[in-house]
């Protein structure tokens, strides 16, 4: 369950640090007193897109924080533990927005992605919206609702990947029989430019190898004649070539160190360098011997350098990719030449991947069809209690005949209504009015919400549309609700507020520069207080004040 929700600097709120109970508590306020953001800290704690806007003004960032306790929540503890990022039975939510827009998510501390928190959030908490009801005439909402129901997640998962395998095979088979007329004409194109290709020598193939003694060749005139004068200067002009020079030195420095032994070091030095002079003219001498100019070597690597570059510029790549280019030739002219035993290989698969989708989509459909007699029933049940004494809801589970998958199965699933005895059942878009589909919409996530790994729930005014009796109702249904999990439910009714175990106060303050929103818990006597605003708005009597009080006694002495 959700034990604390801290707030730095969000919106209106400037601090705000709330600790939260088991059971139902409600959030109410007047109008624009920021019982909306206070949802959209635990939407952007949760993982929602978060941007500089939420930022309270002259701040550089908010901040919000969740303490969850994890003892009612093992899928929680579980996917953390998977994740390594468990930590005993608490877990901590933080996440941070700046002023260039950006925001970091930590889980127990750690930095997270928002795909990873938004995996956890689902484990924790369940958030019913403000306008749930328009989802439900969504028919793939309702499959989702009716699956839910059912727990066939592991099974849906299970048809949803045969599918998958059914796709990617036939896709292939498609393709490839489509491509068999052309088959021939690519085979020989393939098949030419492989033989161009193969003509490079591709195992020895060394471009750079080649190129750099293409450059030796077609400038050899240069190198011996610049060589050979430099072998000259170093040790073979008889004149004075370097060797000489240095030798010279070293004859002359020899008698001076006898005289003074400083000179005895540079005379070394110089030794040296004479060695080093003659291993240099040596090497070089060598390399000039070794070198013969060859006009046909040179017009041979021109050649085979032209056909190179030709060939790159023919399949656009550099020459280092031309054995990558072959090699790609080679595979698919393989493929080609396969083709025939590949499409019936993929005959094989598609026919087994079928029967594989369509024996898990009769499962799938069986299971679905037994679920939705009995939520029928429930859901139907519900909504005679929330004021439609004569209505009646099913869940249609038709099975489409089709020849090919498709996801989530085969079903078409359809919520269906009557809200007056004697009418026919018809879908519950072109039926229900805004009320009853208020109402309808509550029934079916009240009793749905049993299911549900998330051990929070949160309703967002989803009792709008109702009043009076019925407003009771719901309340005792939030109420009893909250006996098995924490509730939280933003309400403008008083029926509403007056079953809560809890109850939060959202309201505003202002000085002369700024207005902050503010959340207190109340005591019985300002439940009562609260509870008669909510009934008689301004001018609040006695009479009021008995009635909230009466209201408030009711509620509290339900069952806990």
């Amino acid at each position: 369950m959700l034990q604390n929700l801290n707030i730095i600097d969000l919106a209106i709120v400037e601090s705000l640090d709330l600790n939260l109970e088991q059971g139902l508590s409600v959030l109410t306020g007047e109008t624009g007193a920021g019982k909306s953001i206070l949802l959209t800290a635990l939407g952007l704690a949760l993982g929602d897109r978060a941007d500089a806007s939420y930022i309270r003004p002259d701040c550089e960032r908010a901040e919000i924080n969740l303490s969850f306790d994890l003892s009612d929540a093992p899928a929680a503890r579980t996917w953390l533990e998977e994740n390594e990022l468990d930590a005993d039975d608490q877990c901590l939510v933080r996440r941070t927005i700046r002023q260039d827009g950006k925001s970091k998510a930590y889980i127990n501390g750690r930095p997270t992605t928002l795909q990873l928190l938004k995996q956890l959030s689902s484990q924790l908490v369940e958030i019913h919206g403000q306008h749930a009801h328009l989802t439900l005439l969504d028919n793939e909402e309702q499959r989702r609702f009716l699956d839910d129901y059912a727990q066939n997640k592991v099974l849906l998962t299970e048809t949803n990947q045969a599918y998958a395998q059914w796709r990617s095979n036939f896709h292939e088979l498609k393709t490839l029989i489509q491509s068999s007329t052309e088959q021939s004409n690519q085979q020989d194109l393939f098949s030419y430019q492989l033989n161009e290709l193969e003509q490079l020598d591709l195992a020895n193939y060394d471009y750079p190898a080649l190129s750099t003694e293409h450059t030796k060749l077609a400038n050899l005139g240069q190198i011996l004649s610049i060589g050979q004068t430099q072998l000259d200067a170093l040790i073979e002009n008889e004149h004075q070539s370097a060797n000489q020079i240095v030798n010279q030195c070293i004859s002359a420095l020899s008698d001076l160190s006898t005289l003074t032994k400083e000179l005895e070091e540079p005379t070394q030095l110089l030794i040296e360098a004479q060695i080093q002079i003659q291993e240099a003219s040596q090497q070089l001498r060598h390399f000039l011997e070794a070198q013969e100019i060859d006009p046909q070597g040179l017009q041979e690597l021109d050649n085979q350098l032209s056909i190179i570059q030709n060939l790159s510029r023919k399949h656009q790549v550099n020459p280092e990719e031309l054995p990558a280019v072959a090699e790609n030739l080679a595979t698919q002219l393989d493929n080609l030449t396969h083709s025939s035993e590949r499409i019936e290989e993929l005959n094989t698969l598609v026919e087994q991947n079928l029967k594989d989708y369509f024996a898990l989509a009769k499962t799938l459909s069986k299971k679905r069809t037994q679920s939705a007699i009995k939520l029928s029933k429930l859901i139907s049940e519900m909504i005679q209690e929330l004021g439609m004494p004569q209505g009646e809801f099913s869940i249609s589970v038709a099975a489409q005949e089709q020849s090919q998958p498709k996801l989530n199965g085969t079903d078409k699933i359809e919520f269906l209504v009557s809200a007056n005895k004697g009418l026919p059942l018809r879908p519950l878009a072109k039926v229900a009015s805004g009320g009853e589909l208020s109402r309808i919409s509550l029934a079916i996530q009240v009793t749905t919400s049993h299911d549900k790994d998330a051990p929070t729930m949160i309703f967002d005014e989803v009792d709008s549309g109702i009043g009076g009796g019925i407003a009771e109702i719901v309340g005792q249904k939030l109420r009893a609700l909250g006996n098995t999990a924490q509730v939280l439910c933003v309400t403008h009714l008083p029926q509403v507020a007056s079953q809560a175990h809890q109850h939060l106060f959202v309201f505003k303050t202002s000085d002369a520069e700024m207005t902050t929103s503010q959340v207190r818990t109340l005591s019985t006597e300002q439940r009562i207080e609260e509870t008669a605003r909510m009934l008689g708005g301004v001018n609040i009597t006695d009479s009021t004040l008995a009635h909230a009080k009466e209201m408030l006694l009711a509620g509290m002495s339900g069952n806990r």
